[in-house]
């Protein structure tokens, strides 16, 4: 009689070891171990000879595979579009993750309206709220579409129904309801395995684009296995920035890794910003010492944020440095150079650094505005007008080139702003390389 093997797997990140352990050595997240009881097949597969009874598996020349694009469709939102790789793939697996309320099921119930409308077939699978609370939200969202609806969360059921109605979008809200008949409670380590497994090969074989709405867990990872992300075939993230909503590409089979979405959140739904770059300028004051517009990139995407910074006496005997959505090292580098090669006195000052807006970026590209803006409100000199920079800085003090420098000054130049302070080697507008900081000082405001 073949006997029971008895393993615990972490649900944060999928590690197996063959007892309970306290933390995760891991992913070090606590009490996050659930066990998993298997029986082994009776037949050994080990040893040389285990396979001598099975006929070889044909194999392909890579030659002759023909090369051909994924059919895609519209979401009808282009910035999900854009984070997608240009729509919805037919047989696609997306999953979606973000922290309760964020607006995951809104977003995907304004997707589901717009193929509706069109008299395609959606099954929103309702795993969370009862099918009035999904109507509820409907009805504040201005849904007009017919939605197929179910309240069937076992896994089977779901597959039945793709086989009988063939939708052309399927979402699942949330993949944690889902359920088999394997054993264990919905939630765990091998229901969510089997689920997106058995949903997966559904998609597949049916041609339905289907989205898996995902919860995250305190570290604002999805829950559940690793092995999960490995399954679908593209993982998307929706952040919180203010009252924007950012929506990331983290694993894209079918597109680019790093795409970033930008939505505005309204009274009735998530609505695409088509140019945030200017939504984040909108409310930059002007004429004020320590504002300053820098060139970023977000993943794939590029965008102008506002870098501040504020300079005021301490009272206190070790001053303080406070970076609020920066590097707060990076920060520190900067203002190091800024001390020993420009002679800028900062001994007796708190430095106040933000990026304003509230993103948290780590881009290198942001040493330069960073040193500017520090330089412009500690000699109280404003930044003149229509100026944008990016560029990193060293610490001997020269500006050394960033990633993707093009895009960068396009995106200043979309905007309107076309005078360019960046690494030298980018042609286009009223750009202006420099070899240093204390170059770029003596652009701006003359000799330093």
């Amino acid at each position: 009689m073949a006997k029971v093997l008895v393993q615990f797997k972490c649900n944060s990140c999928g590690y197996t070891t063959a007892k309970s352990m306290g933390r995760c050595p891991s992913c070090s997240a606590w009490n996050s171990f659930e066990e998993i009881v298997t029986a082994p097949s009776s037949k050994s597969t080990s040893g040389f000879g285990a396979r001598s009874n099975v006929p070889s598996s044909a194999v392909t020349r890579l030659s002759s595979v023909k090369s051909s694009e994924e059919p895609r469709s519209s979401s009808g939102i282009g910035e999900l579009d854009r984070v997608l790789g240009g729509g919805w793939v037919a047989g696609g697996v997306v999953l979606l993750g973000g922290e309760p309320g964020i607006g995951k099921s809104t977003l995907l119930l304004q997707v589901a309206d717009h193929l509706a409308l069109l008299d395609e077939k959606v099954l929103y699978v309702a795993g969370e709220e009862s099918l009035e609370q999904v109507r509820l939200r409907a009805d504040r969202l201005g849904v007009k579409g017919d939605i197929l609806m179910t309240r069937d969360v076992h896994a089977d059921g779901i597959t039945a129904l793709l086989e009988l109605e063939r939708p052309k979008l399927v979402i699942v809200d949330s993949i944690q309801t889902v359920q088999t008949d394997d054993g264990g409670s919905p939630g765990g380590v091998a229901q969510v395995r089997e689920s997106t497994a058995r949903l997966t090969r559904a998609a597949k074989e049916t041609g339905a684009a289907m989205v898996l709405v995902g919860h995250v867990t305190k570290d604002g990872n999805v829950a559940g296995p690793k092995v999960m992300e490995h399954i679908v075939d593209a993982v998307l993230m929706l952040e919180s920035v203010g009252h924007y909503r950012l929506l990331r590409s983290v694993k894209n089979r079918f597109g680019s890794v790093g795409e970033l979405g930008v939505f505005d959140m309204l009274e009735h739904g998530l609505k695409a910003v088509d140019n945030p770059s200017a939504a984040f300028l909108a409310e930059r004051p002007v004429g004020v010492p320590g504002s300053i517009v820098a060139a970023t990139m977000d993943g794939q995407r590029p965008l102008l944020l506002e870098v501040q910074a504020l300079a005021a006496k301490t009272p206190y005997p070790a001053p303080k440095r406070v970076a609020v959505g920066l590097d707060a090292r990076r920060v520190d580098v900067v203002l190091a150079v800024l001390e020993r090669r420009l002679q800028l006195s900062l001994g007796g000052l708190d430095v106040y650094v933000n990026l304003a807006g509230g993103m948290r970026l780590s881009d290198p590209g942001l040493d330069l505005a960073i040193a500017l803006a520090v330089y412009s409100a500690v000699m109280m000199k404003p930044v003149p007008e229509g100026v944008a920079v990016f560029g990193e800085v060293g610490l001997a003090g020269e500006v050394r080139s960033v990633t993707q420098p093009a895009r960068r000054a396009s995106e200043a130049s979309r905007v309107g702003l076309t005078r360019l302070v960046m690494p030298p080697g980018v042609q286009g507008g009223k750009t202006e390389g420099v070899q240093s900081v204390q170059e770029a000082v003596r652009f701006l405001w003359g000799k330093p």
